[in-house]
């Protein structure tokens, strides 16, 4: 009839079928190819090898041929069926292999074993254990030798992470740069496959958790790190001590100095009983890992570190760890810990003679920040001084400035050679400015008694005033001024060592004491130093209590001082010397200061 299609030689009534995908042949030559295998035109042509790679793109519908492509599967199939499986798809083997099979076939034990930050202990709470695979589809790389079982993770629906993870996170994040002994993040998820370190991680997720919001999460995290770390069966090593110091640290910024110093003292004792102040330490327990044994020699001059913080911030304890001879490697600098291209380590008499060996060898910021902590420790040995002309005043002055004088260029501030903040050296010279202070200000001649109140961090100290500023008097302005510049750098003040608060609190005492006096010059720019520490002090506040405290005592006096000169403007005599425009600049800036101070205090 007229019209009518001729059938093909088969006698199949059916119109050729839709071909979704060619033979890597056919689509090499631009030719249609029918979807056998092998198809037609290898076939005719003696090619033996037709091969197909599976579409990424959708199916127009299902295959109507007889001889299916086995790199195919109908659109109307679904990857769950019973029916033909599709290749791509983890767990297919032959077509005549149900899906059901294939999915009670067991997780890979890489997907779903112990993770010590909390996101799941056992395949049952994996996100594969619910629904087909967990809303997670795990796809072969069509572009891999199927025979090597690599596999490409392709998440459809990564779930959220959980908080102990984010306080993992936010421990490296923002505690760990000024602390820098735990083990880098890798490198201590690697190590916690061997062993239990959940005490550890129970510091860690503590600290992290102080950083941002978790409720009452916070308080469950700290109960478990002080249950695990005091538990009999947890072992006195390293481990042991790098998380009784993260808890020290953290309760001292929270205004725990009691139980911080309790802490304090087990730790210290543990230190010594394990050796660990002792160079061959770092070998016996590195398992000949280098950036284990360089985490052993952080661990020991960061707790040593601490212990001088805490004795020097707060003068209630005596640095006990300054007296131990210890002959423990000086650590090397950040990048090299972390990337784990751990040097040959120095020591600290090659620190100590460097001048006179000519060894031109580099040390690292944080053999600075150990030789400057070293120097408030001879300060804190020193008998007390009763005149200000005594010998051992300057004999530890001399150590100060030579700290200052011999800074090789690279460390001469607080940025590295990308510009990038250097913590060690940040609180190296925060440790060298904080001495000069605590070492001059009984011989000064700056009257400390309007910031007698301020005692958030240390008892007040006495000082009587004199008629002119002496030596020591410029010392300690010289250095309160530096640690105010030390907020401007342009980084988040939370990320520096909590114990910038005690030391922002030194610094705020000498500005108060000195803008008390009753005609101050250039008090324009003291203001804002005053103003520089106070803000400081109220971003602190929202990670450390300690902050906070110091913040309110320093703006409470501030308010106080304040108001005396406001008091004292209408006395003329006050103001003799001074121009007219002299006289409206000054009492503008109070102005200024104060509506910021009250605003803070509101």
């Amino acid at each position: 009839m007229g019209g009518a299609t001729t059938a093909p030689a088969n006698g199949d009534s059916r119109t050729p079928p839709t071909v979704p995908a060619a033979c890597l042949g056919c689509r090499a030559k631009h030719l249609k190819c029918d979807g056998l295998n092998p198809c037609s035109r290898c076939l005719a042509s003696g090619d033996t090898v037709c091969q197909y790679v599976a579409s990424r793109r959708g199916y127009k519908g299902p295959r109507r041929n007889t001889a299916q492509n086995p790199n195919k599967r109908h659109a109307s199939d679904s990857p769950s069926s019973g029916g033909e499986t599709c290749p791509m798809l983890l767990g297919a083997t032959l077509p005549t292999t149900s899906m059901a099979t294939t999915m009670t076939t067991p997780v890979t034990p890489s997907l779903a074993t112990f993770n010590p930050m909390g996101m799941f202990e056992s395949a049952a709470a994996s996100p594969f254990a619910s629904g087909p695979l967990g809303g997670m589809q795990l796809y072969r790389n069509p572009y891999l030798n199927p025979m090597n079982g690599a596999l490409v993770e392709v998440t459809a629906n990564r779930p959220p992470q959980t908080i102990p993870e984010r306080c993992i996170d936010s421990f490296y994040s923002h505690f760990y740069a000024g602390h820098p002994a735990v083990l880098p993040k890798e490198h201590l998820l690697k190590m916690a496959k061997d062993r239990n370190l959940d005490h550890l991680f129970a510091a860690m997720r503590w600290a992290g958790s102080l950083y941002f919001e978790v409720g009452p999460l916070r308080a469950t995290f700290f109960d478990e790190a002080m249950r695990l770390c005091y538990d009999e069966d947890t072992p006195k090593d390293g481990f042991l001590v790098q998380a009784l110091v993260i808890l020290i640290i953290c309760l001292d910024g929270c205004a725990e100095n009691e139980k911080a110093r309790d802490i304090l003292s087990d730790v210290e004792r543990i230190a010594i009983e394990i050796g660990l102040y002792q160079r061959p330490y770092a070998t016996l327990h590195g398992r000949s890992n280098p950036t284990l044994e360089e985490s052993w020699r952080r661990t020991w001059w960061d707790l040593f570190v601490v212990d001088g913080m805490v004795a020097g911030v707060h003068r209630a304890t005596n640095f006990l760890l300054f007296d131990i001879v210890a002959d423990v490697g000086l650590p090397c600098e950040e990048f090299e810990y972390t990337s784990g291209q751990i040097p040959r380590p120095m020591y600290l008499e090659d620190f100590e003679d460097q001048i006179f060996t000519g060894n031109d060898r580099p040390f690292s910021s944080f053999a600075y920040r150990i030789a400057s902590i070293r120097n408030l420790g001879r300060m804190m040995r020193l008998p007390e001084s009763v005149f200000p002309g005594d010998d051992n005043v300057d004999r530890i002055e001399s150590l100060l400035s030579n700290w200052r004088l011999h800074l090789p260029e690279s460390k001469r501030d607080c940025l590295n050679k990308d510009c990038q903040l250097d913590e060690m050296m940040f609180q190296a010279h925060m440790i060298n400015h904080a001495c000069s202070i605590i070492l001059h200000q009984p011989h000064s001649q700056l009257d400390s008694s309007p910031a007698r109140d301020v005692t958030a961090c240390a008892p007040h100290q006495a000082v009587q005033s004199g008629e002119h500023f002496n030596a020591h008097t410029r010392h300690i302005i010289t250095a309160a001024s530096a640690i105010s510049k030390m907020v401007t750098y342009n980084v988040p003040i939370t990320c520096h060592t909590h114990f910038f608060t005690c030391v922002l609190t030194l610094s705020s005492v000498v500005h108060l004491s000195k803008w008390a006096l009753i005609i101050v010059q250039n008090d324009a720019d003291l203001k804002e130093k005053i103003r520089l520490n106070i803000g400081a002090l109220n971003k602190l506040s929202n990670v450390w209590k300690a902050a906070g405290r110091a913040g309110s005592q320093v703006k409470g006096v501030a308010s106080e001082i304040y108001h005396v000169k406001k008091a004292q403007q209408n006395n003329s005599s006050l103001w003799v010397g001074y121009t007219q425009e002299e006289i409206i600049s000054s009492m503008a800036s109070d102005e200024s200061i104060m509506s910021d101070i009250n605003s803070m205090l509101n």
